[in-house]
């Protein structure tokens, strides 16, 4: 079987999750994982940055060129308050999603979502991402160009994401499938605290 086969079977999760959120920084697996996810367990996958691409019909550079930040923080907010609407989804989140306040509210009263934190060391990220950019599909990411900036950003953003997540995953060594495989098997076990309420 090749990486880019899922196993055969659709895996059984827990009645109470119904929606797995995938954060971490860029180059963690997010959109490649959270799509192996989608696949496996039937449920529908949404990559937040290319949904709010979708819905505005501009890339999220232009964006934040033309309106700012502040504005691309509140079209990322009401995507994410959408999504988790919906059950049997599996959501990937941009990397700087945890830096906005309703943001992480959202997480926090979202009944049955599992936020899934995908970690590795900077300088793994870090070759990922630059790997990526080989690709002339592969978003932009400014970041690049200032690997010190990068890592003071991870580094300030870390404990954020630990803040929402009721599971960490270090993909270091692993293939995507890998990583999908971890997480499922995870899930076998005794539900995360923020999910046994």
């Amino acid at each position: 079987m090749n990486d880019s086969e899922p196993p055969v079977g659709q895996p059984d999760l827990p009645a109470s999750i119904q929606r797995l959120v995938l954060t971490g920084f860029m180059g963690s697996g997010k959109t490649t994982i959270g799509r192996l996810l989608g696949t496996r367990l039937g449920w529908r996958f949404v990559d937040l940055d290319e949904e709010i691409e979708r819905q505005v019909g501009r890339t999220i550079a232009e964006i934040f060129a033309q309106s700012g930040e502040p504005a691309f923080r509140h079209l990322e907010t009401e995507a994410l308050r959408s999504s988790l609407r919906d059950s049997r989804v599996v959501i990937a989140l941009g990397g700087g999603a945890v830096e906005t306040q309703a943001n992480l509210d959202l997480l926090a009263k979202s009944d049955g979502t599992l936020a899934i934190l995908l970690t590795a060391a900077f300088d793994t990220l870090y070759e990922r991402c630059l790997r990526q950019t080989l690709n002339p599909k592969s978003a932009v990411r400014p970041l690049l160009g200032d690997p010190i900036s990068a890592a003071e950003r991870l580094a300030r953003r870390n404990a954020l994401y630990q803040s929402v997540a009721g599971l960490i995953v270090n993909t270091s060594g692993q293939t995507p499938r890998e990583t999908t495989e971890t997480i499922l098997q995870s899930l076998k076990t005794p539900l995360p605290p923020k999910l046994s309420s």
